[in-house]
């Protein structure tokens, strides 16, 4: 019978103000794939900080069993050296360096204090290999999307001598395709090297397919590990344990019946990448959203999707832009994000944390800061008014925080994803672009903000929602737009759209039989 590698025993952990953890218990098999799910903010990065140090030995209370030893791991550095690696959701790669550069930052290849510069970007691209990562080692980290990015921390963790693996959401920016890749080199880890993984996960799907064992959070709570041998594990017995209820729908009904006229278009849309000027990341596209429509966007990673979006919302990608983009049927030129918002234009970036949120300061002035104007006379903030407002926005989408005052940085992923929703709510948009809206976000919040979504639509807003989960696309739409290598290659009316016909369209397209 397999060893536990890691027990983890009454461990109480504070914040002013709120109970992270709540005397949570965990053991882990050594060569096993444990999973941990719960809700936004029920601890489960939380713990694993913990565990790695993060959250050093003293700021917490219970103990931390690692190989029958008791730890007290001072700081990342001391938990990486027993063999514990962890990979957060939140990506911390410094976007001026190289990948390879990245990879073994402050484990460099030298000899005699002389970085050897082959070598580093030899077994870089070695690792780059496992993971399915086919860029240059030399490829700034700036000038590659954030699904790669996640594949370049999964490469540098698996640079050290890891043995116990841990993965914060770790699929979030990932495709189909490249999720299974993932999953499949977890388990080939576990069977080849012995290699002990904790995966943290919204994805349900993701969690029966690759873990031997659940453990199930719920308010800072541990309240019960769930064992595929034993236990019939099914997606409805995870979400009953998560949320503490039953949930029969995923989504919310909707009547998908569009009555308003075209409020969004563009027509011929082309766009150069900012740093290759011969290079096209947007080609030729044109699409509408009528008032009331939740069009969704479905493509791979590199279709071309963010890029579309983001030189829409006042050209903030992108060099050579032409084309012509229309609100309400009338052309309009949107020459900076100030413009697109004054134009009625929102977008919810899928990078909350580099492009969409200010992380050290409080929800209320995060919220407010698309439209600052909204709090403000003669230019100075109405501070009461401010706090109105970013309460309206906590109380309508379900913040889990003890004020507005909150430093953002400091809320579970999915609570700022919460936030962002605020923040481009709190607008007042005509049309809003949503980048994976529900990234990193639990069942449960999934569900409050397709409801948010569907209230939008009801209000007559036009939604475009960009989405790598198919099955969000067909719950959530009326009509879905195909992208493939910067091209709209198809469109789908709800009726004929399913993941099967979407994934044949783009594999189609990829070998040449679709023509643009």
């Amino acid at each position: 019978m397999a060893s536990t590698i890691l027990r983890m025993e009454n461990i109480t952990k504070l914040f002013p103000g709120v109970k992270a953890l709540d005397n949570v218990n965990i053991d882990v098999v050594e060569g096993e794939i444990h999973a941990i799910v719960g809700e936004n903010g029920a601890g489960k990065s939380t713990l694993m900080n913990v565990l790695s140090g993060i959250y050093p030995f003293g700021s917490y209370t219970g103990n931390v069993f690692y190989q029958d030893e008791l730890c007290a791991f001072r700081n990342i550095k001391d938990s990486e050296n027993r063999g514990i690696a962890i990979i957060h959701q939140e990506l911390a790669l410094v976007p001026s360096l190289s990948i390879a550069e990245n990879m073994y930052l402050g484990n460099e290849r030298s000899t005699a204090g002389v970085i050897n510069w082959d070598l580093t970007n030899q077994q870089a691209a070695k690792y780059m290999k496992i993971v399915g990562l086919n860029e240059n080692p030399r490829t700034l980290i700036k000038d590659i999307g954030m699904g790669k990015q996640q594949l370049v921390e999964i490469a540098k963790a698996l640079t050290k001598d890891v043995k116990l693996l841990i993965l914060d959401e770790p699929t979030s920016s990932l495709n189909e395709n490249d999720v299974k890749k993932l999953l499949d080199l977890l388990i080939e880890f576990k069977h080849e090297h012995g290699i002990t993984s904790i995966i943290i996960s919204h994805k349900l799907n993701e969690i029966e397919y690759c873990a031997d064992r659940i453990t199930i959070i719920r308010d800072g709570r541990s309240i019960e590990t769930l064992d595929k041998n034993v236990d019939q594990i099914t997606e409805p017995r995870i979400i009953k344990g998560m949320v503490g209820r039953e949930m029969t729908n995923r989504f919310p009904p909707r009547e998908h019946t569009v009555k308003g006229d075209v409020a969004f278009e563009i027509r011929s849309w082309t766009v150069y990448h900012p740093q290759y000027g011969d290079k096209k990341v947007v080609d030729n596209v044109s699409l509408n959203i009528h008032h009331g429509e939740v069009v969704g966007v479905a493509g791979l990673i590199g279709a071309g999707r963010t890029e579309l979006a983001m030189s829409v919302f006042g050209r903030s990608y992108g060099q050579k832009i032409t084309g012509t983009l229309l609100i309400d049927g009338k052309p309009v030129r949107l020459g900076n994000v100030p413009q697109a918002i004054q134009h009625g234009l929102a977008y919810v970036t899928e990078d909350r944390k580099g492009n969409g949120l200010v992380t050290s300061n409080s929800i209320k002035h995060n919220v407010t800061l698309s439209r600052i104007e909204f709090v403000s006379k003669r230019g100075v903030i109405d501070k009461d008014l401010e706090s109105i407002r970013a309460r309206e926005q906590k109380e309508t989408l379900d913040i889990k925080a003890p004020t507005v005052e909150q430093i953002v940085g400091n809320l579970s992923g999915g609570n700022q994803q919460k936030v962002l929703l605020g923040k481009w709510i709190f607008a007042k948009p005509d049309i809003l672009i949503m980048d994976e809206p529900t990234r990193g976000v639990d069942v449960g919040a999934k569900y409050e903000i397709y409801q948010i979504i569907n209230q939008l639509a009801s209000e007559g807003k036009a939604i475009l929602m960009i989405s790598s989960e198919l099955p969000e696309l067909l719950g959530m739409c009326d009509r879905v737009y195909v992208m493939n290598e910067s091209k709209l290659i198809a469109e789908f009316s709800r009726e004929d759209a399913t993941q099967e016909a979407i994934m044949g369209c783009i594999l189609q397209a990829s070998k040449g039989e679709i023509s643009a």
